[in-house]
């Protein structure tokens, strides 16, 4: 299994010790059951066959681990595990849903909310002398998340989760290649910046993350990502669901929810979602789907200025 791999390079097996209790967080094991790809595991097999199952919570402990070993900034990390704890079922659907196609950030705004309300999380940090807002605004830590065409531990982890997964062009080479020649860089901005020693790496991850876009920008994903946000809107407007639902369900409980809904429009949404064909797929107006742009440093400058 390339992502057990892929933890066992990020020493998983040594995590930090004040990392543990965190693990345990109600809202951050609500994501074991939230996968990363958008719903998509429940979607027909004839347009998505994922080579494993990974979730959001697979995708915040490897952020974190990334964070932890080029930092060792216990803070940092913590944001970095908790980055993506308003992550509501089906992911990125839900920016569809809310019609945010470029920058897949309007679920964001429930981060500061969940963890304040999570008992469990604020005892841990009172217990450890860490604020709350220490680890609520993850965007101000540059290592963890960037603004693009920069590089960061969310990007990266996300290049090689989706690489292993979905479009497959991620092998243990690879991940070993890409992790043993990550260094940190000070940037133009004066902030640290996760970058790589060599141009043949960042090259390696450019051409994965060009693979990514080409596959986000599909009239097959597309159409199924447009798909299940209708049928969630149609279960909102028809009070099956509320929206809040989303960030309290996980995703096995609300498909079992939307199935069982006895409303007919999206009982024949769900079983087009499930059994659909490429060939079925209609030709649509593509939305503009954000672009997933990297220039990383390579040794200190910038890969547009030395390729």
């Amino acid at each position: 299994m390339l992502l057990e791999y892929y933890l066992d390079k990020l020493n998983v097996k040594n995590k930090p010790e004040f990392i543990e209790k965190y693990l345990k967080t109600p809202s951050l094991l609500r994501l074991k059951k939230v996968g990363y790809f958008c719903g998509m595991d429940y979607a027909s097999k004839n347009i998505y066959n994922f080579k494993e199952y990974i979730t959001r919570y697979d995708h915040s402990l490897t952020v974190a681990l990334l964070t932890w070993k080029f930092t060792q900034n216990e803070k940092m990390t913590l944001a970095g595990l908790f980055h993506d704890i308003a992550t509501p079922c089906f992911s990125h659907v839900i920016d569809y849903m809310n019609k945010d196609y470029e920058n897949q950030e309007s679920t964001e705004e429930y981060t500061e909310n969940i963890l304040k309300n999570d008992k469990y999380l604020i005892k841990c940090l009172k217990q450890d002398n860490i604020q709350i807002e220490d680890i609520t605004n993850f965007k101000k830590y540059s290592i963890v998340d960037n603004d693009r065409p920069k590089v960061c531990a969310d990007r990266i982890d996300g290049v090689i989760l989706t690489g292993i997964s979905w479009t497959k062009n991620v092998e243990y080479g690879d991940i070993d290649k890409i992790i043993d020649d990550i260094e940190i860089y000070t940037n133009e901005d004066n902030l640290d910046e996760i970058g790589f020693k060599t141009a043949e790496v960042a090259k390696l991850v450019l051409d994965i993350s060009k693979s990514i876009d080409i596959y986000c920008h599909s009239k097959e994903d597309n159409y199924m990502m447009e798909l299940l946000a209708e049928i969630t809107r149609c279960a909102i407007n028809n009070k099956i669901i509320k929206y809040d639902d989303l960030y309290l369900f996980d995703e096995e409980k609300m498909m079992q929810k939307l199935k069982k809904c006895n409303n007919k429009v999206i009982e024949e949404n769900i079983k087009k979602f499930e059994t659909i064909t490429k060939e079925e797929i209609p030709d649509i107006k593509l939305q503009n789907v954000k672009i997933r742009k990297l220039n990383p440093i390579v040794n200190g400058k910038r890969y547009s200025v030395i390729k």
